[in-house]
């Protein structure tokens, strides 16, 4: 990632401790692509613990939202050491992107099978994965990269963080209601997310000049 226009607009990227952070890793011998790829290692680590717990071991879930949160940290932290630390690299663009779908999948598959419900894993999954392909697309045509919501990244991450805290402390059934509904709710909204961004880019395309 090395154009700052592209970039996802991010509050606590401003904050000190992330800086502070940032900045040493950008200082030591770690690569903003190695970021990026221990991001997917968190997210298997996230969509295994999620397996793991089938909707309400506790002790699962708190693993699984820990890596969630390891995962979105690491998509903060590579932009920042690529850009802010000067530290960007040829097949960057790569590894900025692909991870991220693959963490998307393993996460929201990996909740569907400990739900068993693998299918509305998949499900989600692909609806994250066409949030993220229609931005892209629009890229590609020369726009500026669309981020709106209501369900991008963190607003998916956000929901399932949220959803494996509040399974933790309800009994069994309830938390497997919370973080179906919680799969279902990601679904509908990365479809309406998706094509939010796909009407946004026909109305750009179509104001192009040069698309006369």
């Amino acid at each position: 990632m090395s154009d700052l226009n592209n970039r996802r607009p991010i509050a606590s990227r401003s904050a000190k401790p992330i800086q502070t952070l940032a900045r040493r890793l950008a200082q030591s011998n770690v690569t903003p692509n190695q970021i990026s790829q221990a991001s997917i290692g968190f997210a298997i680590f996230a969509g295994l613990m999620f397996w793991l717990s089938a909707g309400s071991q506790w002790v699962f879930l708190i693993l699984a939202a820990l890596g969630i949160q390891g995962r979105l940290m690491c998509n903060l932290l590579d932009g920042m050491v690529a850009v802010e630390g000067g530290k960007a690299e040829a097949d960057g663009p790569f590894w900025n992107e692909a991870p991220d779908r693959y963490a998307d999948i393993a996460i929201l598959v990996g909740l569907g099978y400990g739900l068993a419900a693998p299918g509305l894993g998949w499900a989600t999954a692909c609806a994250a994965v066409l949030v993220a392909y229609t931005r892209e697309l629009g890229a590609a045509q020369g726009l500026t990269p669309d981020f709106s919501g209501p369900f991008a990244k963190q607003h998916r991450m956000a929901a399932l963080t949220g959803a494996a805290l509040v399974a933790i402390f309800v009994p069994q059934i309830a938390g497997i209601a919370t973080l179906k509904i919680a799969l279902w709710i990601i679904a509908i909204g990365a479809l309406a997310t998706a094509l939010r961004r796909s009407r946004n880019m026909i109305i750009a395309l179509r104001n192009t000049p040069d698309s006369a």
